[in-house]
């Protein structure tokens, strides 16, 4: 069976070099429509799995994503592994515009989105204490190390995810301060608990756009300074993705997460409802 790895984030990373056989693909979900068709293309001998979060053009707002048909979406194509690419804002001094943070943890701010596949009789319980597959995380950071040579590539940091749209006021950027968080984004969680309820390797790329509005010696945060950046930072993220690639083959073994609902479904498998047993069963049909 071929390695699919799925990659989630703007659609300005489809156009990677090498890529070929490019081709769409629309996925059904019993959680609605995907954000966007799924890109497919070949990588040598591995498939890449592409996805605009927003859709092509940012129709959707980070509230409105529709988070689990994307990842139930992964799931149906046979993605493993994700890599998330996460424009985000800076709560640090040494985390300049345009550096690399490879994510570690999370804190959930987020208040208005579904966040579980495990609803509407079926309960699910899934351990979420390390949130970022580690070996995955580790690729990451050997490929940014390897290819982001004009940046400052950190190793390790929380990322805050919150609603959104509205960025931070300036009370709310320093409480994240003094938490010790790193970076803040809208759109990882729920992202990440439903790629780990999903059975799918996940970890994240965050790449700084701004200083949020912590930071009295620069402007506060606006749309125009967040889209120069991001669009300096796809390049830099393609590559990384494209050298990441060979050392996910390398790793030639069954995704790490692959077996995280183990002993996780609390409810009784004969009072669980067929519509929720056939919606979930590329996720729990080998549980049930």
């Amino acid at each position: 069976m071929t390695l699919r790895i799925g990659v989630i984030g703007g659609s300005g990373l489809y156009d990677l070099d090498g890529l070929t056989d490019v081709r769409e693909e629309t996925v059904s979900t019993p959680f609605g429509d995907t954000s966007d068709n799924f890109i497919i293309g070949k990588l040598g001998d591995v498939e890449l799995v592409f996805l605009s979060r927003h859709g092509r053009g940012h129709r959707l707002n980070p509230s409105e994503v529709p988070y689990r048909a994307n990842i139930w979406g992964m799931k149906k194509l046979g993605v493993s592994w994700i890599v998330s690419v996460s424009a985000v804002g800076s709560l640090r001094e040494n985390i300049a515009p345009r550096d690399v943070v490879v994510i570690d943890q999370f804190i959930d701010r987020t208040k208005a989105r579904p966040s579980t596949f495990f609803e509407g009789g079926v309960v699910g319980h899934v351990g979420f204490g390390e949130p970022i597959c580690e070996t995955l995380r580790g690729i990451l950071l050997k490929a940014s190390h390897e290819i982001a040579t004009n940046v400052d590539v950190h190793d390790r940091g929380t990322y805050v995810c919150m609603e959104g749209p509205a960025f931070s006021t300036r009370s709310e950027s320093n409480l994240y301060r003094s938490w010790g968080a790193q970076v803040i984004g809208m759109t990882n969680l729920p992202e990440a608990k439903l790629a780990r309820e999903a059975e799918i390797s996940y970890a994240t790329l965050a790449m700084a756009t701004d200083y949020d509005c912590w930071h009295e010696g620069h402007d506060d945060v606006t749309v125009e300074t967040v889209i120069s950046h991001v669009v300096a930072n796809v390049k830099l993220a393609k590559d990384i993705i494209r050298a990441a690639v060979p050392m996910i083959v390398e790793f030639d073994a069954p995704s790490p997460q692959s077996n995280a609902m183990a002993g996780g479904i609390m409810t009784d498998k004969t009072l669980i409802p067929q519509d929720r047993i056939d919606a979930l069963d590329i996720i729990i049909g080998k549980y049930l």
